[in-house]
């Protein structure tokens, strides 16, 4: 009696206009009502999944979308930043020397973490300074705002519901109060930015005072990463990329579709960057050409998709691994990044229609040039006589606009 009491109740409070939503027809009027219509029948998911009612009438009392992560989720800036921009600003020098410093002073709980998980500590190190800054800058957003937000949005409702209803449990359980789940607008919490299902599950107290604290302890926030990539695959002793060159005439139009033994790339060609044959110690490995032909090449291993699962862009995985290896005092790239242009996100656009009119498949219009996107152009590029490295550059884009493209 007491839930049917309470649903009906909560049905009764959100069917109630929200006090200064505006005339009828006022924007801001209609999405108060959307949210209001979403979050009732939340509440009904959200006690049929056992969370006790006394927990969400509390948290989800006078709750209200956050405009700001509206606003995040959906701005795509007008110009994306180039591949190298965001690498050599990720991994530079300075922010090398900054995790050298923090690992030494992690010792001996970082080495532990990387004993039982096998994953490098400066590739965790790496992470953190990708995540947080080294733990400078955490967020300030409401986790279960922030989540709300997504889910009565729609976008993204049923991962921001998953997150929702994990950040409510770990409420539930007493852990953490809800001041303290605090992050990200996308909902990643603490040094090493976990959303709250991953907490959940991975989360680790490797300091030993009884609190999975991935805001305050910076090596529990590091094991929990540790546990994440551990549980996600990664190799034991197994390196993350290496840096190769290719041979005039290389067929780049294999690059991230082939995976194949070292072995099989030396046959084919490829060399160790600065020379020397190709000594990676991994069963099998992926080609990679982020800026194209005329920029570094690497040979990518399990390692690399591993740190993927973390974050699923290219980028943040290579100026992770990239990162990890200037922690480590390892030396830099042979061949440096090439000089890119901004593309605006109507050329972006313009190219993906200019494929997909081509037949091919590049998914959504959306100016992201992903895996499908870069798959389609280098097919395009290969039937043309070209280069087919996937690289849209503003001379790629003005050939796929141009009528005979």
């Amino acid at each position: 009696m007491k839930r049917r009491t309470f649903l009906v109740t909560a049905a009764a409070t959100l069917a109630t206009p929200a006090v200064g939503a505006g005339p009828r027809g006022d924007p801001l009027a209609a999405e108060e009502a959307a949210f209001a219509e979403w979050l009732s029948a939340f509440r009904v998911t959200a006690l049929a999944s056992g969370l006790p009612s006394e927990v969400l009438e509390r948290e989800l009392a006078d709750l209200r979308p956050d405009p700001r992560v509206r606003g995040s989720d959906r701005n795509q800036p007008e110009f994306s930043r180039p591949f190298s921009h965001y690498v050599r600003r990720a991994a530079g020098e300075d922010r090398a020397a900054i995790g050298s410093r923090r690992m030494a002073e992690l010792d001996p709980g970082l080495a532990s973490v990387e004993a039982a998980s096998g994953v490098p500590r400066e590739m965790l190190v790496a992470i953190w300074g990708m995540e947080s800054g080294y733990g400078a800058f955490l967020g300030d957003q409401d986790i279960i705002r922030s989540m709300a937000t997504l889910a009565a949005d729609g976008r993204r409702r049923g991962f921001a519901e998953d997150q929702l209803l994990a950040a409510l449990r770990i409420i539930a359980s007493g852990e953490w109060p809800r001041e303290r789940l605090v992050g990200s607008w996308a909902g990643a919490m603490g040094q090493t930015q976990f959303i709250p299902a991953n907490f959940l599950s991975l989360a680790v107290d490797a300091d030993g005072d009884g609190r999975r604290d991935v805001w305050g302890s910076s090596i529990d926030a590091l094991a929990s990463a540790a546990n994440l990539l551990a549980r996600s695959g990664w190799v034991r002793g197994q390196g993350w990329a290496l840096e190769v060159a290719a041979p005039d005439g290389f067929d780049y139009s294999v690059g991230e579709s082939l995976s194949a033994p070292p072995a099989a790339w030396g046959d084919l060609g490829l060399r160790r960057a600065g020379g020397g044959p190709l000594d990676l110690d991994a069963s099998e490995a992926t080609l990679l050409a982020p800026t194209g032909a005329k920029g570094p090449l690497f040979l990518l291993t399990t390692n690399h998709f591993v740190i993927r699962r973390y974050n699923n862009a290219v980028t943040y995985a290579l100026a992770s691994g990239l990162l990890a290896d200037g922690i480590a005092g390892r030396p830099g790239l042979v061949r440096p990044w090439p000089e890119e242009v901004p593309l605006s996100l109507a050329d972006r656009i313009s190219a993906q229609a200019a494929l997909k009119a081509a037949g091919h498949d590049v998914g959504e219009l959306d100016g992201v040039m992903g895996l499908r996107s870069r798959a389609a152009l280098r097919t395009w590029q290969k039937t043309r006589g070209l280069v087919a490295d996937g690289y849209l550059s503003p001379d790629m884009v003005a050939l796929l606009k141009a009528p005979a493209g």
